[in-house]
């Protein structure tokens, strides 16, 4: 027994014995002193035809217009790196799937009292800025995959509206049902938020980025700094990945025309509220109508709020350099 290890202790340290004199500053570690030198080489060769000048070129053309799914510059960009990965031997190809990709037709925020307030539902373009002005190119903010829904009711605010908020709620006796929530991004993924909502009986959801979170509490706003200004919004999806990913349509396959699709009544994958996400300036005057006691973590009440929301399901082609 003793032989037996002592075999397998000289195995070990003639493994993990070094290569190269560790005093030698062309040592790399696994190589030898003859591989080394030609790893050296091969790196070198390699850097030298890099560029940072053409990582802002391509960053330039890929960021010069919106360019969510479907969209023309989005075709362009898969196009752009098509193109350049052939032009250094790659074999390449661009395949199109046709997913569902719903965009609103119509967006209404409303305060109905005790101040009646109507939500701007947009970002102005921001000084120095120039991609900031091409409103009619983007999209305008909203969160892809929720439903329908044009629902009134009493203001709740519900911190990050994760579970635990639910339960603080409870305890100060505070009821979510057949009322519209508000809460903000963070502490979270934003899809767990209409979803929690709507299990505790909500009946519409409203998510905006807190200054405190993403704003000049955390440091200066874009475009000084990279935090997010008055009237930024986070835009992004909500939908349910529980059940599955990829195209809600066409769940575990591509969506390529002869994919056998689900109606949009199958839907497992759409919130069950209709969720729309606002800057803080839209949220302020909504948060200032809220009465009741200072809730550290918990929610107050408001009066009533009109939520209305209208995305259209229309399918889009997008496109990927493969």
């Amino acid at each position: 027994m003793i032989r037996h290890f002592r075999t397998w202790a000289s195995l070990a340290l003639l493994l993990f014995a070094p290569t190269a004199p560790a005093d030698d500053a062309s040592a790399i570690h696994g190589f030898s002193t003859d591989g080394a030198a030609a790893q050296r080489q091969l790196e070198e060769r390699f850097d030298a035809q890099l560029d940072a000048g053409n990582l802002r070129q391509w960053m330039e053309k890929l960021t010069a217009h919106p360019h969510p799914v479907g969209s023309p510059h989005g075709k362009a960009n898969a196009e752009l790196m098509a193109g350049l990965f052939r032009s250094w031997g790659y074999e390449t190809r661009i395949e199109t799937f046709n997913v569902l990709f719903p965009t609103p037709k119509t967006r209404l925020l409303e305060l109905l009292e005790p101040t009646p307030y109507k939500a701007k539902l947009v970002e102005p373009p921001v000084p120095g800025d120039r991609t900031s002005l091409q409103q009619n190119e983007a999209l305008p903010p909203y969160n892809a995959f929720s439903i329908d829904g044009d629902v009134t009711g009493e203001l709740v605010y519900v911190n990050y509206g994760v579970p635990d908020d639910y339960e603080e709620l409870e305890l100060r006796g505070v009821d979510v049902r057949g009322k519209i929530v508000i809460a903000r991004y963070g502490g979270s993924w934003r899809g767990i938020k209409p979803k929690v909502a709507a299990e505790h009986g909500a009946i519409g959801c409203i998510l905006y980025s807190d200054p405190a979170d993403d704003g000049y509490a955390a440091g200066d706003v874009y475009p000084r700094g990279g935090y997010r200004n008055s009237d930024g919004v986070q835009r992004g999806s909500v939908m349910d990945f529980t059940p599955y990913g990829g195209d809600p349509l066409t769940p575990l396959v591509g969506a390529t025309d002869d994919a056998q699709r689900l109606s949009l009544s199958e839907l497992e994958v759409l919130t069950k509220i209709p969720t729309l996400p606002i800057s803080w300036a839209d949220a302020r005057p909504l948060l200032e109508a809220l009465d009741g006691h200072l809730a550290p973590a918990g929610s107050t009440t408001s009066r009533i709020t009109s939520l209305s929301i209208e995305p259209s399901s229309a399918g889009s082609s997008a496109s990927q350099a493969a």
